[in-house]
């Protein structure tokens, strides 16, 4: 009987395991979570993205918080079960320079422009998250500024390194993680923030609610 009755938690502890469900199809946020030990389940958000500020941090705030939304509102039904909890992640990255926000360059002189204006210079990158607990309904939204020092660059090397086709799905078209580490003098913040997580802040933000990792 207590072989039975052990066997019986186990199967609950493992009902209960949280399911980490990712609003993005962005390999590198899933990767950053794979890296601690959280296999997500991807469930893309399909929002029409509105923004309602210029500044940065509320921009990305704004911008994760809808992804998330819209995924837990698709994902009603699952978020509500008695079964196992589900925490919906939403994220989203921008580059600001000047106070001029960079998202994903339209072509590659778009590319070359947004490089252009980072060479030889610091400026900052926003990562924004939304967290929604669907058992309890919680919601927390947050956002990590990380300053990045970029080395000088030629036009030659920028396109050199626009050819590589690396920058086109990145915002202020570069990836810190690829050929442009090349390029990065340092920074001043948290790196996974910079390539698309700020993945240390998201486990601490489990943590805190009881949610094990791994």
């Amino acid at each position: 009987m207590g072989k039975a009755v052990k066997g019986m938690e186990r199967m609950e502890d493992r009902e209960r395991k949280t399911t980490i469900i990712l609003a993005s199809a962005s390999p590198r946020r899933r990767e950053l979570l794979a890296q601690v030990g959280i296999a997500p389940e991807v469930f893309p958000s399909q929002v029409d993205e509105v923004v309602t500020s210029t500044q940065p941090d509320h921009v990305v705030m704004e911008l994760s918080a809808q992804k998330a939304e819209d995924v837990a509102a698709r994902y009603h039904d699952r978020a509500t079960m008695t079964g196992p909890d589900i925490v919906i992640i939403g994220s989203d990255t921008v580059v600001s320079v000047d106070g001029a926000i960079l998202g994903k360059p339209h072509d590659t002189e778009d590319a070359v422009r947004m490089l252009t204006m980072l060479q030889g210079r610091t400026h900052q990158v926003y990562t924004g998250v939304t967290m929604i607990f669907g058992r309890s309904g919680e919601c927390v939204t947050f956002a990590e500024k990380t300053e990045v020092h970029v080395y000088p660059m030629t036009e030659e090397q920028i396109r050199r390194y626009v050819a590589t086709g690396e920058p086109m799905d990145k915002a202020g078209a570069y990836g810190i993680q690829g050929y442009f580490a090349a390029y990065i003098q340092g920074i001043s913040g948290d790196y996974n923030s910079v390539v698309g997580l700020p993945v240390g802040r998201v486990c601490r933000e489990l943590s805190v609610r009881g949610v094990e990792i791994g």
